[in-house]
């Protein structure tokens, strides 16, 4: 799959219900060494902030999870510091009050930066 693929995928899985995480995770289910079903169950928690508590938010989560499931954990805080940048903040409360972008396109935007790199 290419970018706008991998993109339109998780921004497809979010609006057919799964969290932020959940969403880029499983925008590369088929790159992870897990099944489906096992990496929606582990992002399942780090939705919403962390378990709605609004806190780091889900898309920068499921960065690191693919990252790590993936052999890049050398890449996490890159990635990090670019939706920091393109998003002005990596804390869910904050983002959601900047209203910058939806929620769904800051998946997509999670899911084409890790395409940069796999």
């Amino acid at each position: 799959m290419d970018k706008e693929e991998r993109q339109d995928k998780a921004r497809a899985l979010h609006k057919q219900g799964c969290n932020c995480c959940q969403a880029v995770v499983m925008a590369y289910a088929d790159r992870l060494p897990i099944d489906g079903q096992h990496a929606m169950d582990v992002a399942a928690p780090f939705g919403r902030g962390l378990s709605g508590c609004r806190e780091v938010c889900g898309c920068v989560s499921g960065m690191a999870m693919v990252c790590g499931l993936t052999g890049h954990t050398d890449q996490v805080r890159p990635l990090i510091e670019k939706f920091r940048e393109e998003n002005g903040d990596i804390v869910c409360g904050r983002l959601l009050q900047m209203g910058k972008k939806p929620c769904p396109e800051m998946v997509a935007y999670s899911a084409g930066l890790l395409s940069e790199i796999l």
